[in-house]
């Protein structure tokens, strides 16, 4: 399946628990002021790419712990990031979802939008909400402003609310 991407890092430390292969989709509708990817903006830039191909990458690092969405906005791409990343937990590696939506957006959006049901089904951890300037704390561990949180999705999807972790 074509996803358009604006880059992958290998083998990040700041992503997300343990090593992380990491995807930054292109396109966001969000564009937070101060915002950490700023090119990914656009979703004319990047470049397209296959899920497969990025599978193989993926799979190719036997180092990882898993895998990270980030962007961009991934929920403006969800049927690809949902194929990718339902194979890539058939291969026993997590996945951490950044968004600029927060959980509780996102969880009115599934009701009428199969493919954000879908991918939110295979996300382990989601970061939500977005980047606010204002609120940024250089010492938060894997976010940037102090409304993002760190979430349980499968224990919130189950709660029908956010549980976030410490």
């Amino acid at each position: 399946m074509k996803i358009r991407i604006a880059g992958t890092v290998n083998d990040s430390i700041v992503d997300g628990e343990g090593i992380r292969f990491v995807v930054f989709v292109q396109g966001c509708i969000h564009h937070c002021k101060g915002c950490h990817n700023p090119q990914t903006h656009s979703f004319d830039g990047g470049v397209e790419t296959d899920t497969d191909e990025l599978l193989k990458t993926i799979l190719n690092n036997p180092l990882l712990d898993g895998v990270t969405f980030s962007g961009g906005e991934p929920f403006c791409q969800p049927a690809p990031l949902y194929e990718l990343g339902r194979r890539v937990k058939e291969h026993g590696l997590n996945i951490v979802c950044y968004s600029g939506f927060t959980f509780e957006q996102l969880l009115e959006k599934s009701k009428t939008e199969g493919d954000v049901a879908d991918l939110l089904s295979i996300i382990d951890v989601l970061i939500d909400g977005p980047f606010i300037l204002e609120k940024r704390n250089l010492l938060l561990k894997f976010r940037g402003s102090e409304n993002q949180r760190i979430i349980d999705l499968p224990k919130s999807l189950a709660d029908g609310r956010a549980v976030v972790l410490d």
